[in-house]
């Protein structure tokens, strides 16, 4: 696997507030190294996670999350779609 540049997350972030999401990274209790405030568009990951595990992390919610995709641009709904298809490829299994 290559290491995520800070470029690459740094694109991704973007997208998150483009698509109305906020990105704290903070300590915190949560388990999963996640956490999504309910009825509030705030992201918050673990703060000692390396740019990898960030990435991953935001890649993962991504996936998860229901968008009202009429309400974005045609460059968000591309860029969207491009991470949404990265995250599907890291959940699937791999072939042994």
């Amino acid at each position: 696997m290559t290491k995520v540049s800070r470029t690459e997350l740094k694109k991704l972030e973007d997208l998150y507030k483009s698509i109305g999401y906020t990105v704290r990274y903070e300590k915190g209790s949560f388990q999963s190294g996640y956490c999504l405030l309910e009825d509030h568009p705030i992201v918050v990951i673990n703060k000692f996670f390396d740019r990898d595990g960030r990435y991953h992390t935001l890649l993962a919610i991504l996936a998860g999350l229901d968008l009202p995709r009429d309400t974005f641009s045609d460059e968000t709904l591309s860029t969207l779609d491009k991470y949404l298809k990265r995250s599907s490829s890291l959940l699937e299994p791999t072939p042994e």
